[in-house]
């Protein structure tokens, strides 16, 4: 390497040392020289900040380069390139604008950060010469983020779908493939540390949503807010619902699906367990695997899978984020979001209207606990049709030592709002035995 190449030299800080930071330090330190070489630079791996500098860690590093005080790390000049990697939205947030600010490169892991402060970050990183990166908050090591903004820049997406909480997918592929119930395995996702500390992320859609709205902005320039989204969680599918849904052709999976209908300026963002037809490619990723499907005007329809978390995977889209703000800082790159971006994205967000529940049209699946009782199935079909929803199949299973039925059903093509005036009717049902589920049919179409 030439004296010239070596000559600028590159300070790397990290805030937060835990599965992800730890990854991140120890993979650079292995592979340091060689991405020297390769980029042309000085890599130093300043410092990173913790909480607790006592902690039992995998990764040694030399007390020297530990603090508490993450300011630290963002006002060292020697430092050029920030990690966050604490989670959080409040420290996390001020520290990212601190940094910006200063003009420095940030790279971040932090979906929820991104959905909730997204656009002040953004325009602090605009005004004041900084780089966000953020490639490691959606999907791990797919790298949808880069595919979305350079590989596929050319298109307009009319459909983004995917898995992306390998923790759902993880659950039910495992209740799926073992015939076990949601709580056993469930227990297994705590003792392998699968499940977030505040499980309602996971299990109720809230990861998914974040990600989904970090899509949603890169496709179409729209922040997305929850009160006009669907977000629903796993905790009510049960093992007989991933029975049924085979029998109807389906597999049962979490997916974030985000639509826009460009000929009517219509946008739709929603996140919840669905059936997905047996021949999907989405259908076949299980386990810890996230999948994403974008169809395109130009391109088609890719499908991108991958790891969806981790430490390797999230450390390794971190590294390549890295990699693009060194590119950046030596000027052989492009900056992302400039103050041109900005004003594009938000030309093409304003051309879109998020959908009303009249507006979105899905097929559903419906599984009924009802009372053993002559003329309770004629009561149900009485409320659909009064919401003319029609029905494309049926099946019925009898339990008559408890003289309760289940009852399970699909439909044609309704109205969100035409299935939601219906939940309410069949709630004030006495012979309904417990709350219907209600889970979306995933097909192109709807």
């Amino acid at each position: 390497m030439s004296s010239s190449a070596s000559s600028l030299k590159i300070g790397l800080g990290i805030i937060g040392f835990g599965t992800v930071g730890q990854g991140v330090w120890k993979h650079l330190a292995a592979n340091k020289r060689q991405m020297e070489v390769r980029l042309g630079v000085k890599i130093e791996l300043i410092g990173v900040c913790v909480r607790d500098p006592d902690k039992k860690r995998e990764v040694q590093i030399p007390g020297t380069q530990i603090h508490t005080d993450p300011n630290k790390i963002v006002d060292d000049p020697r430092v050029n390139i920030l990690c966050e990697l604490m989670g959080g939205t409040t420290l996390a947030g001020d520290i990212t604008l601190r940094a910006l600010r200063l003009g420095k490169a940030v790279i971040t892991a932090n979906k929820a950060l991104i959905c909730e402060h997204g656009t002040k970050i953004f325009e602090a990183a605009s005004k004041h010469g900084g780089q966000y990166f953020f490639e490691a908050s959606v999907a791990g090591g797919i790298p949808i983020i880069k595919s979305l903004r350079e590989g596929l820049v050319a298109n307009r997406f009319s459909e983004i779908v995917g898995i992306i909480n390998g923790t759902c997918n993880y659950l039910l592929t495992r209740m799926e493939k073992e015939g076990l119930s949601y709580e056993t395995v469930l227990h297994d996702a705590r003792r392998l540390g699968y499940v977030e500390a505040d499980e309602s992320l996971d299990l109720d859609g809230v990861d998914a949503y974040h990600k989904a709205v970090i899509l949603a902005f890169l496709a179409h320039g729209k922040w997305v807010p929850r009160k006009s989204t669907l977000v629903e969680g796993i905790r009510n599918v049960t093992l007989e619902d991933i029975r049924r849904a085979h029998d109807f052709g389906y597999r049962i999976k979490h997916l974030a699906v985000i639509r826009r209908n460009f000929a009517k300026g219509l946008m739709t963002l929603g996140v919840y367990p669905a059936l997905i037809p047996l021949d999907k490619v989405l259908a076949r990723v299980d386990g810890v695997y996230n999948g994403i499907s974008l169809t395109g005007d130009v391109v088609g329809t890719t499908t991108l899978v991958g790891r969806g978390a981790g430490q390797d995977a999230t450390a390794s889209a971190v590294i390549g984020d890295i990699v693009d703000a060194i590119r950046v800082l030596k000027g052989s790159a492009f900056h992302f979001l400039t103050q041109t971006d900005l004003a594009a994205y938000a030309t093409l967000g304003a051309s879109a209207r998020m959908a009303t529940l009249e507006e979105i049209h899905t097929s559903f699946y419906l599984r009924f606990k009802l009372r053993d009782k002559h003329g309770v199935s004629a009561e149900v079909y009485r409320i659909l049709a009064e919401e003319k929803i029609s029905v494309a199949r049926v099946i019925q299973y009898e339990h008559a030592a408890t003289r309760q039925g289940t009852h399970t059903l699909s439909t044609h093509p309704v109205t969100e709002a035409a299935m939601e005036r219906a939940l309410r009717k069949f709630r004030k049902l006495r012979t309904v035995l417990e709350p219907p589920l209600v889970l979306r049919i995933f097909s192109p179409e709807n």
